[in-house]
């Protein structure tokens, strides 16, 4: 992401930040109502509050540029009511396990903010090599993933570029068990809540990078032992929600993953390297 684009988003994430003291966090994990409204997992918040803070938002028109890389352009969708209620291709079929079960008109959309009120964001990959797809301008077809899991449930949201712009053309609903990562994201969210299981589940020796606790602009790298966990660890993601960006990476059933806790605005970057051994997924390498 270009530095231009990141002075944006710390606009923008100022002012969601304000909004976060005002309203409280809008996903959570209940089951949804018979209705099934669009954005079940959205708590009734102040509207007047958002409104006033996208509109702030919506002065700063987004660049032409930012259609380029789909990393640019889906902060802008995901803060900008007016810039997404473009974007989107109305009435925007809704599929169940790809079967269309409704089509969405643009009078029954509510604002989709994906992990903006988070503060971070989550990328899943098979090898380092799939990380290149974020910097690929050539990539023509997204798909965010919303993973709840105590719902076990994923919810997708399907953008294409026509025409050189963005657009989100469909949504879909699948079970998790359906998930090419199925495996590695009921390890992971038993891993990011249970210190003790994370201990049992890292190899005889990690490999580590982090920062240098005397020293502010240094880092230290070495190998920990599982026992030594506890005093090296970094910020984990606990949440009943995380999101998945798939960038066209094709995922299989394969013995490593890669799994990646990016910030916005604020520097954070975590990358866990896990392998799966004799059956079992184990931390491998870590950096933050």
């Amino acid at each position: 992401m270009n530095d231009f684009m990141r002075k944006r988003i710390v606009f923008v994430v100022f002012f969601l930040l304000l909004l976060m003291m005002a309203v409280p966090y809008g996903c959570t994990d209940r089951k949804p109502t018979q209705a099934d409204t669009v954005n079940a997992d959205t708590q009734a918040t102040d509207t007047s509050t958002i409104d006033s803070t996208e509109r702030l938002i919506a002065e700063t028109p987004m660049p032409k540029a930012a259609d380029e890389l789909f990393d640019d352009f889906v902060f802008n969708f995901a803060a900008n009511r007016k810039l997404q209620m473009k974007r989107i291709v109305f009435p925007l079929p809704v599929y169940r396990n790809g079967k269309l079960v409704k089509k969405v008109a643009s009078s029954q959309w509510r604002i989709e903010h994906f992990f903006m009120r988070q503060g971070y964001y989550t990328l899943i990959f098979d090898n380092d090599r799939q990380k290149a797809l974020l910097k690929d301008t050539s990539v023509n077809h997204v798909t965010i993933e919303k993973i709840f899991f105590k719902r076990k449930t994923v919810q997708q949201f399907l953008f294409d570029r026509v025409r050189g712009e963005w657009i989100l053309t469909s949504m879909n609903y699948k079970p998790l068990y359906q998930n090419k990562n199925a495996s590695f994201l009921k390890f992971y969210h038993h891993f990011s809540v249970d210190s003790a299981f994370q201990v049992r589940s890292m190899a005889s020796e990690v490999e580590f990078t982090a920062p240098d606790p005397d020293d502010d602009f240094s880092q230290i790298s070495g190998v920990i032992m599982p026992q030594q966990w506890p005093d090296f660890k970094p910020t984990l993601i606990p949440r009943g929600v995380i999101y998945n960006i798939i960038y066209g990476q094709t995922y299989t059933e394969t013995t490593r993953k890669v799994f990646l806790i990016r910030g916005i605005a604020n520097g954070l970057e975590i990358e866990l390297s896990f392998r799966k051994e004799r059956g079992e997924w184990k931390l491998v390498k870590f950096n933050s």
